[in-house]
């Protein structure tokens, strides 16, 4: 049995503009990596910190991965306790799953050092469990397509019933990230407590959560004229992601940074398909 893994956990949108806390995806091209090792003493504990934000909780209850972990070491009476490094790639408050990423990354690298087999199933729970120390509750919107990969809706949580939805292989997705930081809590914090389903997402959702985006409108607007599919919100925010088909994909993601510059606003933008891989095994650091 191996003693120490390195998981890569891809970054995901929640939401998909829709399916507000159900429907996610995951992304290529970032995420977290997270370096969990197995220790004797059943404590868990945060290790090294990197990559483009390393101002982390280092109190285990504090922190989305440790947390997870001592929700599974809790839940499975384990002897033995774990240690996690974890290199961000996502930057936390991008609406991009950065809290969910490295509490599924910590999940997927505990199962490798466990003595029995898991399923992915099992450990959504614990998962879910870390990355509400973020959002405040139990929010399956980015941590299953971390998880499972793909474009995932979930159903139900206890026990896990999440549906895998086909995504046709011409749709890329265009994700545009201002240099702002929207903190999940914020953005939830905007929203009425109370409203009627049918208006949660056109009437309620986006427009509220649209204010704390610079210049949402227009980005959006140039979006659909450049050719989008559909352009929203990526979770929280303030990452905006459009679908489209692959042709386009560019002139979207041109028109959306023009948009965004406008308002004197820069960005960091990237093509990408859908990610049919949810967090595994990582490759060697090219570092």
């Amino acid at each position: 049995m191996r003693n120490e893994v390195t998981v890569f956990a891809p970054a995901s949108m929640g939401n998909v503009g829709v399916g507000y806390d159900i429907l996610g995806a995951a992304v290529e091209g970032m995420g977290d990596r997270v370096t969990v090792r197995r220790v004797a003493e059943p404590v868990v504990r945060v290790g090294a910190l990197s990559g483009r934000v390393t101002d982390l909780p280092t109190d285990p209850p504090d922190n989305t991965a440790t947390a997870a972990l001592l929700d599974l070491q809790r839940t499975r009476e384990l002897d033995f306790g774990f240690e996690v490094d974890i290199q961000k790639g996502i930057p936390l408050g991008s609406g991009l799953g950065g809290s969910a990423a490295s509490a599924v990354g910590a999940v997927v690298g505990a199962a490798h050092l466990l003595p029995e087999t898991v399923s992915r199933d099992s450990l959504l729970p614990h998962a879910l469990a870390g990355e509400a120390v973020a959002s405040g509750d139990l929010h399956p919107d980015n941590v299953a397509p971390c998880l499972y990969g793909g474009l995932v809706l979930t159903r139900e949580m206890d026990p896990p019933d999440v549906i895998s939805v086909p995504v046709p292989e011409p749709v890329r997705c265009v994700l545009v990230r201002p240099d702002r930081v929207v903190p999940t809590r914020e953005a939830r914090a905007c929203l009425p407590e109370t409203l009627p389903l049918a208006d949660s997402v056109h009437l309620i959702v986006e427009p509220h959560r649209a204010q704390l985006v610079p210049g949402f409108a227009d980005v959006q607007a140039a979006a659909m004229e450049a050719g989008a599919l559909g352009c929203s919100l990526s979770g929280a925010g303030p990452t905006l992601f459009a679908w489209s088909d692959g042709a386009d994909a560019h002139a979207v993601r041109d028109a959306m940074t023009e948009a965004f510059t406008h308002h004197e606003v820069s960005t960091e933008a990237w093509i990408s398909p859908i990610s049919e891989r949810g967090a595994r095994i990582a490759d060697p650091d090219p570092r």
